[in-house]
C-alpha cells in the first residue's frame, strides 16, 4: 500500500464518520415548535452533545484537509 492508498482510506472513513455524526445531530429550534416559544424548553446544552459537536467539527477539518491535499496531488505515487 503507497501513501496514497492509506490516505485515502482515510479520507473516506472521515466522509462516513461525518456522514453518522450528522445525523445523530438533534435539530435545534426548528419547525413549529419554535414559533411558540417551546424551543427554548429543549435549547440546554448537554456534555453529550458538545462531544458530538467536537467530533463533528475534527473530522470535518480532517476530510477537508485531505481533499485538498489529495486533489492537489502533494502526495507520492
Amino acid at each position: 500500500m503507497t501513501v496514497t492508498n492509506i490516505v485515502q482510506a482515510i479520507w473516506a472513513l472521515s466522509a462516513l464518520g461525518l456522514i453518522v455524526l450528522v445525523l445523530l445531530h438533534s435539530p435545534k429550534g426548528d419547525g413549529i415548535g419554535a414559533i411558540g416559544g417551546q424551543a427554548q424548553l429543549f435549547s440546554s446544552t448537554k456534555s453529550a452533545e458538545n462531544t458530538l459537536n467536537r467530533v463533528t467539527w475534527a473530522l470535518t477539518v480532517i476530510f477537508l484537509g485531505l481533499t485538498v491535499v489529495l486533489s492537489a496531488g502533494w502526495l507520492p505515487k
